[in-house]
Order: structure tokens, then sequence, then C-alpha cells
């Protein structure tokens, strides 16, 4: 039986909190980045984890010995599967994307990012994505090696709106 387990409506601050710790340890040069669009985000979050035959899911683990009353998810692994053009290997054209893989800096290296992105990817198989797309960390590259994950070149380019 997996740690894991999927996320819920009531699970959705936390799920914002590891996301934002996540977004710190690449982005903040080890300081706390802004929260503030956290409560415009939570009701969108809330209800997208109502949706059970929807396009997102969040899978999480428990974290170990704390009360649910305080901070009480340790690790996080967010996706979606999409709708691309079929093409040769994936003529059904559904694509997974993971987007946000966090643990709690003091529950690491203890396989609880692992066990979430095992039951996110058994997600996408069941939504038929042919193949998974994810951006990796230097220090998350290893794990998602030994899930079978390769380094594609990359010709991103981005545009914000």
């Amino acid at each position: 039986m997996s740690l894991a387990r999927r996320a819920g409506p009531g699970d959705a601050a936390e799920v914002l909190r590891l996301r934002q710790v996540m977004i710190d340890s690449l982005w903040s040069a080890g300081g706390a980045g802004p929260t503030e669009w956290h409560a415009e985000s939570l009701p969108t979050l809330r209800e997208r984890l109502t949706e059970e035959d929807g396009d997102f899911a969040a899978f999480v683990v428990e974290h170990p010995g704390r009360p649910r009353a305080l901070a009480a998810l340790a690790a996080l692994a967010a996706g979606t599967v999409e709708y691309r053009i079929g093409k040769a290997g994936n003529p059904r054209g559904r694509v997974g994307h993971v987007f946000s893989v966090a643990t709690d800096p003091d529950a690491r290296r203890r396989g609880h990012a692992r066990a979430c992105m095992e039951e996110l990817l058994a997600w996408f198989r069941a939504r038929g994505a042919g193949h998974v797309l994810l951006n990796a960390s230097p220090e998350a590259e290893p794990l998602y090696a030994s899930l079978g994950f390769t380094r594609d070149p990359d010709p991103s380019m981005r545009l914000l709106l």
C-alpha cells in the first residue's frame, strides 16, 4: 500500500504551502517568496481538487508525527493531462505534465516524493497519457531518472500574459 493518497479539497491550503516550498527552493535564493497569491488561488484549487474525473490531480503524503491542526503534509506531486493532436508514439494525443513536486525540508530523503510521483504516474497511465513531461531541478533529477524519465532537448519559450 502506498504512503501517498489523492489530495482532496480539505488539503488545498497545504498543497499551496508545499507548492510555495518548491517555488522558494527554485527561485527565491534561500528566502521566502511572496505568498499573497495564495488567497486568490485557494478557491480555484479547492474546486479542482473536488473533480474526481477532471484533468488535474495532486497526490500527497501525510507528515509523520505532526497533528492535522499543524502543517500536516510532507510531500506533494501534482499534474495535469492535456490533449495535443496525436503523433507517432502518442496517437491519442494525451500528455501528462508534472508541474509541482515538493517535500517539506524536514521530511526529505524518506521516499515521500517518490510515493507521490508513483501515484501520479499511475493516474496518468489510467487516463491514457502517451508520455509525461516535467522540468527537473538538479537535486530532483536522480529521482525522476530512477522513475524512467530522460532529458529532452528543450526548445521551450515563454510569453507572460
